[in-house]
């Protein structure tokens, strides 16, 4: 099994969760203007409890960090997954 891919789907509007091929999560968003609103995170129910969200997640906002728009996390897991890393929470403030 391989690890999994984070890619940014800019048509879907979502960051995508491949693993083996499969796209087994999504990390939905919005942009506006200077932000980028999170409206939803899922994973395949398979595939829970194995930090595949968390993974996902992580990979966005990395991604998100590269450039200059302000995180809003309007998905309740986005929100308390930056509760919990406060190194990341400087995204919903820029």
């Amino acid at each position: 099994m391989a690890s999994p891919e984070v890619r940014n789907d800019t048509d879907a509007q979502q960051y995508s969760l491949i693993e083996d091929g499969e796209v087994i999560g999504f990390a939905a968003y919005e942009v506006d203007g200077d932000e980028i609103r999170f409206t939803h995170t899922e994973v395949d129910p398979a595939h829970r409890g194995g930090g595949h969200a968390s993974i996902l997640v992580q990979h966005a906002l990395d991604d998100v960090r590269e450039g200059s728009l302000r995180v809003v996390p309007l998905c309740s897991y986005v929100k308390a997954w930056i509760e919990r890393h406060p190194d990341y929470q400087e995204l919903t403030t820029r």
